[in-house]
Order: C-alpha cells, then structure tokens, then sequence
C-alpha cells in the first residue's frame, strides 16, 4: 500500500506540471470587470459615484499621512508617549476587511461562516499562537452576536469591529503599533480606551482637515493623474447618460481634485453634485435638507425645489434626492469603495444597481497570473484530491503517509498566503473559504472592478453575465470547463475516484 500511495503521488505531481501550460493561457485580465449578478448596461441611464478612491485615486504617500498625523495626535491630545513615533508606517501590515476584537486587542482575519483564519490574528505586530487563539475563543468560531452591527462597527453587546475602508489602512497598523508598544513595555492599558482614541484621532485628521489641506497644498504628490477618469465620464457623457456624485469630502477639496484629473469644466460633466452627505446617514435619515454652496463655500439658506446641474449642494438625504430627480430603480448604477457605507444600503432598500471599486483586485490578480502561483495552487489542489479521497486506506503506514500530505499541504497554503500579504494572505480568500469581506461584495456589488477604467473596455450596452460556477453538489458540465479553463484530464479524473 505504502508504494501505492507514493506512486499515485509521483504520477499527480507529473500530471500537475504538464497540467500548468494549458492554465496558463486562460489567464484572468486585471483591468477586467467581474460580475456577481446579471446586469446590462443598456438598462443603465444614470451613472453615479463616490469621490474617493472612485474617481481619485491617492498614491501611497496619503496613508502615510494619515498614520503621521494620527500618532501625533494620539501624543499631543491623548497624551500617549512620544516614544511611539519610532514606529514608522508600514504600507504591507495589514489588509482591508479584518477585523479586530476591542477587548482583547487582536487584529484576525475572518471568513465567510465567521471562523477565525489561524495564523492570522495579531497581537501587536506579532503573531499569536493557534493554540493560544484556541483557547480563547473556545475554538476558532465567532459567534453572532460577537460580530460587528450590519455597517462593520462595534455595537451594543458586540466586540469586532471590522476595517472595509481603503482609509482604515493606516488606523490598523496604528492600533497595532501602539499595542505593540505597551506589550513590548510591559505598560498596562485598557484596550477599550486604546481602540477609542485611535479611532477618535483618526476621525481628527480628517474632520479638522489635516488630510484635505495637505493632498490641496500638494496634489501632485498625492493624487494619481492616471486612471483615466475624464475619459470614463466623457465616454458615458457622449452616450447621453446622466452623470451624478455623492461624497463625504468637502466641496473645495472635491473642486480643486476634480480639476487636477478632468478639468475646469468637470461640474458640467455631472448633472448633479452632492459634499459632505454624510454616507451612510444620507441614505436612511429623511429629515435633512439639501443647502447649496455657493462658488465661495459659503451655504445659502434658500429653499431647494430643484437639483439644478453645475451646482454644489452640501447634506440632504437620498429620499429627498429621488423626489427632486426622479431617479429610481435599476436604471442607476452607483459606484463606490466602501461596501457598507456606499452600496449596501442603495441595493437592498432602494434596487439601485451597484458598482464596487477594488484596487487590491489589479495587484491580486497580477499574482494569481503568474507561473509560481498557478503551479503552486494546481498542486495544492491535486494534493488536497489526493488526501479526500485516499483517506479511506486507514492502516498505519497508509495514515503515516496521509499525516505527511497533510503537512505538506499546511506549508503550501501558508507559501499561497505570501504570495499577496504575509501576515494575511488574500483580501478575498482564507485558507479555504471567501472572506467575510468577499461574502458582502458578492451581497451588495452587481459588478467590481479595480477601477473606473475598466470601463472604457466595455461597449455601452455590453452585459455582464455571472459565472455559473458548480455548487458543490453539482458537477462542472464539460462547457464549463473548457470556457474556464479548469478542464482535467482523464488520469485526473480516475485518480480521484479511487477507493
């Protein structure tokens, strides 16, 4: 039996590598848009978006601002020490959509069925032990009502919050430096207090301006001139579609990053403008009125009867936003970064059609096309076949070999994690499962992309049609497979279904 099994692996280790060329020429393309629900673009008449990190992009100098002036912060206003200013931002800690327990100080990565990832939860910037998370959690399973409310924030009662904003990238490794600090000083703090104040002095650097005045004394240096957003608005302006934006960000900050990557005309691209509308309160809280801007910023206290274009209005909310424009149902599509605080709202209450934007999406792909990953994933899955279905030999030697695989199989998964992060690994997959994170895109975008310019390679009435991809009680018909480039071939298929 012993030189069975080693035999069945040679010959899958062979097949595996022949198996590689044909994946690659079924690449995936990163500047591809990828859908989870059907959708034509011919229904769409109205286009609307979100400002940040939708029709601008920043360069990696910003989270290192936001980093900055936060600890800064955390010293001169909390009076936290100043001996945390040696630690310095790093832009490759930590990764979107983790999520971190306020009581016990960990930052982990989740997934879709609310188990912890091992070997991703941080105390500090040091990795804790599975046997330690273990026991803590009395397993690796978060409870319900443990998690974070339906926006990713820590409620009543709940203790993880979880991080889905590109901005919180710098707030993760800042609540992970600090504690490091006080871990490694044996100084002892109250993790509560320590989560609170980073978030408050986060907060700060925007509400007092911090961030809006820096990007506006240096914009070069700070907004990426090259995603091509004139072009977009421009394509879906010559198709006569209606054009709008909703943001969070003050009207001179948006005017003055609008003009630097579309233009001195961009307002007479969209129809309407919309600052500072407090996403996600703007979608559900009816009481507020809209106020227009005036070219000064100072806001005027007429009465709005109508959303006229070229116009900035400041606040309102999205009932009465649709009283004044009329634009209902899947005939618009809103694009937006944050999955919650953008989307989730306008298509599970308001069937807007959803765009989310994904800058991760680019880079990861670009991993997932190269040679060392396909082979490594390839195997690892022919690996994993191996195991399911030879686990039935259940005497000694058979198991000695088995627990082998086994091991292999844990140190390929944890090599497939640093292909994208070492500390985390995918923004998309745990070991096995989606993320959480996947698990609400996949729930409240229509289509994603990593950014606006995707767009330009799709005609205006093209039709993004979802991947029927097999549910695990179903098989792959051969179309499938050949469409995808997944098809095995017959040894594979045999070796699989020995017993």
């Amino acid at each position: 039996m012993k030189r069975y099994l080693w035999a069945r692996y040679k010959e899958a280790k062979k097949v595996t590598k022949e198996l590689v060329p044909s994946i690659m020429n079924n690449l995936l393309n990163p500047d591809a848009i990828f859908s989870n629900n059907e959708m034509s673009l011919s229904d769409i008449e109205i286009y609307g978006f979100d400002y940040d990190y939708t029709l601008v992009f920043y360069s990696k100098h910003l989270h290192t601002l936001i980093y900055n002036a936060a600890r800064d912060l955390l010293i001169n206003e909390h009076r936290y020490p100043a001996e945390i200013r040696k630690y310095d931002y790093d832009p490759n800690f930590a990764i979107r959509g983790l999520h971190y327990d306020v009581h016990r100080a960990l930052l982990m990565k989740i997934d879709a069925f609310h188990y912890i990832q091992l070997g991703t939860v941080y105390r500090g910037l040091s990795v804790v032990p599975d046997e330690e998370v273990i026991a803590m959690y009395d397993g690796s399973h978060v409870p319900l009502e443990q998690m974070s409310d339906f926006y990713g924030k820590s409620s009543h009662g709940s203790t993880m919050k979880q991080f889905m904003d590109i901005f919180s990238l710098p707030e993760m490794t800042l609540l992970s430096c600090v504690n490091e600090y006080f871990l490694k000083n044996n100084i002892d703090y109250e993790p509560v207090h320590l989560y609170k104040d980073v978030k408050d002095s986060i907060r700060d650097v925007h509400i007092k301006g911090i961030m809006y005045q820096a990007i506006e004394a240096d914009i070069e240096k700070y907004i990426c001139y090259a995603e091509q957003t004139r072009a977009v608005l421009g394509k879906l302006a010559d198709h006569g579609k209606k054009m709008f934006l909703i943001t969070n960000s003050p009207s001179s900050f948006v005017d003055k990053g609008m003009k630097f990557i579309v233009g001195k005309d961009w307002r007479d691209l969209f129809d309407v403008v919309i600052v500072q509308a407090d996403k996600p309160n703007f979608f559900n809280d009816k009481r507020r009125p809209f106020r227009k801007v005036n070219e000064r910023g100072v806001l005027l206290w007429d009465k709005i009867h109508k959303l006229q274009k070229g116009q900035i209005y400041k606040q309102g909310n999205l009932y009465e936003f649709l009283k004044l424009t009329g634009w209902r149902g899947s005939k618009v599509l809103y694009f937006g970064d944050h999955i919650y605080s953008d989307l989730a709202d306008l298509t599970l209450k308001h069937g807007w059609r959803t765009g989310a934007i994904i800058p991760e999406l680019r880079s990861e792909i670009k991993i997932m096309n190269t040679e060392q990953y396909i082979q490594t994933m390839t195997w690892l899955q022919t690996l994993t076949g191996l195991l399911e279905h030879m686990q039935v030999h259940r005497d000694p030697e058979s198991q000695m070999i088995l627990q082998e695989w086994k091991k292999e199989r844990k140190e390929m998964r944890e090599m497939t994690r640093n292909f994208f992060n070492s500390q985390f690994g995918s923004l998309f997959r745990t070991d096995q499962n989606p993320t959480y994170f996947l698990r609400r895109l996949s729930r409240f975008a229509d289509i994603y992309m990593a950014s606006l310019s995707c767009l330009l390679n799709y005609d205006p009435d093209y039709t993004f049609y979802p991947r029927r991809t097999p549910l695990q009680h179903e098989l792959p018909t051969w179309s499938d497979q050949l469409c995808t480039g997944t098809f095995r071939i017959p040894f594979l298929q045999e070796m699989v279904q020995i017993k």
